[in-house]
């Protein structure tokens, strides 16, 4: 069950946002990330809980943001509920998408393991994957378009065996921005806007 901090700054001009301090271990029936988030001078700022499935689907998921929650899943594309800080009310929405994202790498990982890509060739086209974003402060949702391609994987040398680094090419298709992911079983190892700080135990292993 790997255990671990990352760091989270701005990606264009690099100011610090905060840190992520999760674990996350895979199952019979899939993956399981559980985070706590906070300011860069410690105050907690909110959570995360994503559940997958073994084929790499959203069953559920749990977010917080200062007073804002958002409790979603995979279900007729995507559904959430997202509630106010009164608590007053609650809003229903779905969209026809495959999977959620954010400013936390557990979604990275998601993604990747629901897309399941095997190295591209010169000639294969990347995958368009439609997503529902839950932006920061206030988890408000935004659905997008990336494409994944998967430029490589190369084995590192470690005490503990060779560790299998995956390299994706990420484009935002609104844009056509295109940047790295550099992950390694269920944890990112680098990525516009995260650095892991600190790991307690090695990746685990998706079968």
């Amino acid at each position: 069950m790997p255990r671990g901090r990352y760091s989270l700054h701005d990606p264009h001009d690099h100011t610090p946002l905060g840190e992520e301090h999760f674990h996350c271990a895979p199952g019979p029936s899939g993956w399981r990330y559980v985070s706590q988030r906070s300011t860069p001078e410690g105050t907690p700022t909110g959570s995360v809980d994503l559940a997958l499935d073994a084929h790499g689907r959203p069953i559920r998921l749990e977010l917080h943001a200062g007073d804002w929650q958002v409790r979603a899943g995979a279900l007729n594309g995507v559904t959430w509920v997202r509630t106010d800080p009164t608590g007053a009310h609650a809003t229903e929405d779905n969209a026809p998408a495959h999977a959620f994202t954010g400013t936390s790498p557990a979604f990275l990982v998601a993604t990747a393991r629901l897309l399941n890509l095997t190295p591209a060739s010169s000639t294969s086209p990347a995958t368009r994957i439609r997503l529902v974003a839950f932006t920061d402060p206030v988890l408000a949702p935004r659905t997008l378009d990336q494409s994944w391609a998967l430029k490589k994987s190369e084995a590192h040398p470690t005490d503990n065996g060779p560790l299998i680094v995956d390299e994706y090419q990420v484009t935002a298709l609104d844009t056509g921005e295109q940047h790295a992911v550099h992950i390694a079983g269920d944890v990112v190892l680098a990525a516009p806007g995260i650095e892991l700080e600190h790991l307690e135990t090695p990746p685990s292993t998706f079968t």
